[in-house]
């Protein structure tokens, strides 16, 4: 994807200021799932990286501030669709999938496919080897309850083509 060859340098990665704030979100779900710090601790942390100022920080503290405050609903919500318990989930996958159920529930301008899309490149940055196949079928089945009628829609474009 981003590999140099021996004729063609590898071209730099430009993430946009809301991938990057969903990438330090989920570093700090990460870090919350584990160590347990407190969310003041996490910020605190994350915004002394070096590539913060180039992240949305409102949207980051929103996703990160609203994950924690309603972890509890967003697993109750995901578990109908989980193959075993949350909590055996891997905290990539665990913490992806809570970010991506918070952006589904919480910010409904931004359309259910780039919600999905950037949480299976998440997954494929930072998670297991087929992560983002389980993420993606997560995800497509809560955003079919959470959004029938866009989900519909986007079905009903796909197959009249």
């Amino acid at each position: 994807m981003n590999e140099a060859t021996p004729n063609k340098p590898a071209k730099p990665v430009n993430k946009s200021p809301r991938r990057r704030a969903r990438e330090f979100a989920l570093q700090g779900l990460y870090q919350w799932r584990l160590s347990g710090n407190d969310e003041a601790a996490i910020e605190s942390h994350l915004r002394d990286s070096e590539e913060f100022g180039k992240a949305d920080r409102e949207f980051f503290t929103g996703l990160l501030r609203g994950v924690l405050a309603q972890e509890s609903e967003l697993q109750a919500a995901l578990q109908a669709y989980l193959d075993r318990p949350f909590g055996e989930l891997s905290p990539i996958e665990a913490s992806v999938l809570l970010a991506g159920a918070y952006e589904l529930t919480n910010y409904p301008e931004t359309p259910y496919r780039v919600i999905i899309n950037e949480a299976i490149e998440l997954t494929k940055g930072f998670g297991g080897t087929d992560g983002h196949k389980y993420v993606n079928g997560v995800l497509d089945k809560l955003a079919a309850k959470l959004r029938p009628i866009e989900v519909e829609a986007k079905r009903s474009a796909r197959t009249s083509r």
